[in-house]
C-alpha cells in the first residue's frame, strides 16, 4: 500500500514537504493519549534475539533512524514506536540557522536515492535541549543518540568552541554523542576531518562530555582510503567509543538518472552509495578491529544489506533513504527478517554474527 501512496501521490509533493507532513503527521501520533502505546502494541517490540549491547548502551536492535530525518527532536519518541533500535537525532547546530534556499532535497526514484543540500536547517541546540526534556517527564526508555555539527556562521578556527555549545547542552539527554565533520552541505566542514584540526575538535567535545558518554565521529565516504585509515587511528588514539562510516557522497558515478536532477548540488544518499559504504566499513574495521563500535549507514535497503553490514564488522545499522522509499512498516520488517535470519542459522544472538565476514 506504501508503494502505492508513494508513487502516486508523494512523488508529486515536493520532497522536503513531503517530509514535513511525516513529521506532523508523527507529532500528531505523539499528541494523542493512547498513541504510542497502540503504535507498539501493533507494532511490536523488536525480537529479543536483536538486542545487543554496544559501548556500554543497551539497543532492542541493532537497526537504528539515521540522523538527518528528526534534526529538531521532534518525533523521536514515535519512530521508536515504530519498531526503530534506536533513533539518532539532529544534525543540530550551536546556533539556530535556516539552511540553504529551496528547493533543496530531490528523489532520484529511478536510483532509489535522494540528493539534499539542507545545510543543518535545525532550531539549534536550546531547542533542542528543550524537546529531549520531555525523556525525563515521559519516561523515554528509547535510544536516542544526539548528532551535532558546526554553525554556519561559526569560523572553522572557532568550530570546537561552537561543537562544546552543543555539547554542553545536550550531553545530559544523549544515549551517545555524534561529532558530524562530514556533511558536503555546509562550506568548509569536511575539512575537519583533516587529522590535525580533527584531533583538537574531538578533544574538546570528550572534555566537555560526560566521562561516561559514549562519543563517536561520522566520516564521509569521499575520504581518501589513507584519510579513513588516519580519521580510525585517531578515533583509537583518542579512545573514542566508535566511527558512524558513512555519510552522504558528492559522487554521481553510476546514477541512472541523468539531465539537471543528477546534476543538483548536494550529497546523494541511498542505493547508489551502497558498495563504497561496504568499502569503508571493510576497511575501518581492518584497521580498528574490535577496538571500538563501527556503525554502517549509507545505501542500507533490506534484510540482506543489514546482514551485511553486520558481518562486516558493524555493530549498528542505520538507514534513512531505505525509510523513505519504504515506507513505515520497513523497520519492522527489515527487523522481523533478521531475527527469522537469524535463528534459521542457528544463532541465538544478533552478537554471535558481527564481524563474521571479516
Amino acid at each position: 500500500m506504501y508503494r502505492l501512496l508513494f508513487s502516486r501521490v508523494l512523488v508529486r509533493l515536493d520532497a522536503e514537504q513531503a517530509h514535513h507532513v511525516a513529521i506532523r503527521l508523527l507529532r500528531l501520533l505523539q499528541g494523542i493519549p493512547g498513541g504510542l502505546w497502540l503504535t507498539r502494541r501493533l507494532v511490536g517490540r523488536p525480537d529479543p534475539i536483536l538486542a545487543t549491547e554496544v559501548f556500554g548502551v543497551r539497543f532492542p536492535s541493532p537497526l537504528g533512524m539515521a540522523a538527518g530525518f528528526d534534526k529538531d527532536a521532534k518525533v523521536y519518541r514515535a519512530l521508536d514506536a515504530f519498531g526503530f533500535g534506536f533513533v539518532e537525532i539532529g544534525t543540530v547546530t550551536g546556533q539556530p540557522q535556516p539552511g540553504n534556499p529551496r528547493p533543496r532535497m530531490f528523489r532520484l526514484p529511478a536510483d532509489r536515492a535522494l540528493i539534499n543540500r539542507m545545510g543543518f536547517n535545525n532550531d539549534g541546540s536550546a531547542a533542542a535541549r528543550q524537546r529531549l526534556t520531555e525523556r525525563l517527564s515521559t519516561g523515554d526508555s528509547g535510544v536516542v543518540g544526539v548528532n551535532i555539527g558546526k554553525t554556519k556562521v561559526v569560523p572553522a578556527e572557532d568550530a570546537p568552541s561552537d561543537y562544546v555549545v552543543s555539547t554542553q547542552r545536550l550531553a545530559p539527554f544523549a544515549d551517545y554523542l555524534v561529532v558530524n565533520v562530514s556533511s558536503p552541505n555546509t562550506p568548509g566542514l569536511r575539512d575537519l576531518q583533516a587529522t590535525e584540526q580533527l584531533r583538537p575538535l574531538l578533544d574538546a567535545v570528550r572534555g566537555a562530555a560526560p566521562d561516561d558518554l559514549p562519543v563517536l565521529v561520522k566520516i564521509a565516504p569521499d575520504l581518501a582510503d589513507e584519510d579513513v585509515d588516519a580519521v580510525a587511528d585517531l578515533a583509537v588514539d583518542l579512545g573514542l567509543a566508535g566511527i558512524i562510516a558513512t555519510n552522504t557522497t558528492i559522487s554521481r558515478e553510476g546514477l541512472r538518472t541523468g539531465g539537471r536532477l543528477a546534476a543538483e548540488a548536494g550529497g546523494l544518499s541511498g542505493a547508489p552509495l551502497r558498495d563504497r559504504a561496504v568499502e569503508v566499513l571493510a576497511r575501518l574495521h581492518a584497521r580498528v578491529g574490535d577496538r571500538i563500535a563501527l556503525v554502517s549507514v549509507g545505501g542500507v535497503e533490506d534484510v540482506d544489506d543489514v546482514w551485511e553490514r553486520l558481518r562486516a564488522g558493524a555493530s549498528l545499522v542505520q538507514a534513512y533513504t531505505g525509510v523513505v522509499y519504504g515506507g513505515p512498516a520497513w523497520p519492522t520488517t527489515i527487523s522481523r527478517q533478521l531475527a527469522a535470519r537469524l535463528r534459521a542459522g542457528g544463532h541465538s544472538s544478533v552478537t554471535e554474527i558481527i564481524g563474521a565476514d571479516a
